[in-house]
Formats: C-alpha cells, sequence, structure tokens
C-alpha cells in the first residue's frame, strides 16, 4: 500500500523497530518513524503534520489501547481529514444484540463450535465503539479472512508439499477470502480521495464463494501439482497446528486463530459482498492469484 501512495503523496511510516523492512520503507521514499503505538508521546510525534492516517496493528492484548492512543492524539492535533480503520469482517454482525444473548442463542448463532469471540474480535469491536465516539471522520474496512491468513497459506504447506492434500477443519463449508493486495488498494484509493468515504464502513470479501474442493483445485495450481482436500476433525486440528504452533508462546494470536477456525467450521464467512468491485471499478483478485503471489508459497516451494 505504501507504494501505492507514495506514487501520489508522501507517507511516512511508524514502525515498532528499525529493521530490513524499515530499511525497505526509506528505500521506497517513505519517512520512517521508530516508536511504540502504546506510547503517547511516541504515537503524537509520529502523527504531528499528518492530516491522512491509516491505522493497523498486529494482533496484541492491547490494540484497543493504541487505537484510543491514535485517536486521542488525533483530536489533540486536530485537522485530520481521514482516518482509515482496519477493523476485521466480524464486525458486520457483531451487533451488541447478538454479543449480550444468552449463551445457548450465541452458540447457535455463531455455528455451534464457539461461544464467544475472541479477545483480539472484542478489541476490534470496541476499538470502532470508540471511534465512533471520537467525533474523528472515520472509515471502517471490515476484511473477511485474507488468502494470507495462517490458517490457510501456512499451517497446510505441509501436507500440500509432502502428500498433495489440504488438510482444513471445514467440511462443505464455502468462504470467499481477500487477497491483502486488494484491501491495500482500497485503502490507498480512500486515503488519496476521502471525502465521499467518511463514516463509512467496507464490508470487504474475495471475488466467489467455495468450498475446499474447489479451494484445493487452486493450491494445485498455485503449486503445480494435483492436491485434494482431505477433511479434518476440527479439534484434533485446531491441536495440531495452532496449539502447537503458537498456544505456549503467544496465546493470544492463538485465541484468535481457533475463533476464527471455529467460525469458519459453523459457516459464519459464507459471505459475498460486491464492495470491492463497486470501490475499484474491477473484480477481487482470486484466491489462486493470491497463492501464486504469496512470498511463503514461494520460499517453500523453492525449498521442495
Amino acid at each position: 500500500m505504501i507504494k501505492m501512495l507514495l506514487q501520489q503523496c508522501p507517507v511516512r511510516a511508524f514502525v515498532r523497530t528499525d529493521d530490513e523492512r524499515a530499511e525497505a520503507l526509506r528505500q521506497a521514499g517513505a519517512e520512517v518513524f521508530v516508536g511504540d503505538l502504546l506510547n503517547a508521546s511516541d504515537v503524537a510525534a509520529a502523527l504531528k503534520g499528518c492530516r491522512r492516517i491509516y491505522f493497523s496493528m498486529s494482533l496484541n492484548p492491547y490494540y484497543s489501547d493504541a487505537t484510543i492512543l491514535m485517536a486521542a492524539a488525533a483530536r489533540a492535533q486536530g485537522g485530520i481529514e481521514v482516518f482509515v480503520n482496519i477493523s476485521e469482517f466480524e464486525q458486520t454482525f457483531m451487533t451488541f444484540d447478538r454479543m449480550t444473548a444468552e449463551r445457548e442463542a450465541r452458540i447457535a448463532w455463531l455455528g455451534g463450535s464457539v461461544a464467544e469471540w475472541s479477545p483480539q474480535q472484542r478489541a476490534h469491536w470496541a476499538s470502532e465503539q470508540a471511534l465512533q465516539w471520537s467525533g474523528l471522520p472515520v472509515v471502517n474496512i471490515r476484511a473477511t479472512i485474507f488468502a494470507e491468513n495462517p490458517i490457510l497459506s501456512w499451517f497446510p504447506l505441509k501436507q500440500l508439499l509432502s502428500a498433495g492434500e489440504l488438510h482444513l477443519p471445514f467440511g462443505t463449508q464455502k468462504i470467499a477470502p481477500i487477497a491483502a493486495y486488494d484491501v491495500a488498494e482500497v485503502c490507498a484509493k480512500i486515503l488519496t480521495d476521502p471525502p465521499s468515504h467518511i463514516s463509512m464502513s467496507y464490508a470487504l470479501t474475495g471475488p466467489v464463494l467455495k468450498d475446499m474442493h474447489g479451494f484445493a483445485e487452486d493450491y494445485g495450481a498455485a503449486l503445480g501439482r494435483q492436491v485434494s482436500y482431505v477433511p479434518q476433525d476440527l479439534d484434533a486440528w485446531i491441536g495440531t497446528y495452532i496449539d502447537r504452533a503458537l498456544a505456549s508462546r503467544n496465546p493470544h494470536i492463538a485465541d484468535h486463530l481457533k475463533a476464527i477456525t471455529r467460525l469458519v467450521a459453523g459457516g459464519r464467512y459464507d459471505v459475498v459482498t460486491d464492495e470491492l468491485e463497486r470501490l475499484l471499478g474491477r473484480a477481487p483478485k482470486t484466491v489462486r492469484w493470491a497463492l501464486e503471489h504469496n512470498p511463503r508459497i514461494r520460499k517453500a516451494l523453492e525449498g521442495a
């Protein structure tokens, strides 16, 4: 997205660590500010002189704190023309009534295998509420599950490469994952021409709903081999992949990925919208395109 924006305007990138990624941003032409999103002084300094804000943060237990600090700094500075907030697709159906319904009703609506949202999903909900109260010119970007999500692009790789099998616990459910590139282009478009988007919330998905057999064909095309979908038991898959990889070293991320997995398995992402096509004037990129351009998959293929 930064490269897209640099073609039209100067960009200041707020980074946590001055590493090779930060240097790449400098080489691309961005001004780099190194600081902590949870430090109010750093946030205010990073924002100084900026009129348009793109706010996103990796999965973090203090996500809502960071959102509120950025909103407070934006209000104190004044003159903000747009605050593009990266939210989540779940926010389209996380109504207060559903969140406060009786437990049995919540389980039934959420698909039967989870009763609560993840802490990260609740943080996004709280962040949207706070941004609404702030009075800032906010635009919420609510993207569905990314094609680059670890559930789809990281965890299945070993079995894909070794056995030509797609191991996921989604049965016959259908989803329409979105390519990160598309979300970046939408955000760049809004940041460069914000007036008509202020106070809007956009629910973005990929172009078409497919079941896992359909996605197996996309993986096969991206990997250059035959791939078959082999359905997995939900709890066993979560234990084998998410818990083993993340539960001990990053339980916050693990809880979030487990909630998404259970929501997909329960049919909560069986939705496709036309909002991205309306915004960009073109169809969304396909999952096959996203897989073919995924750096992790390219690297895995080189080492296979």
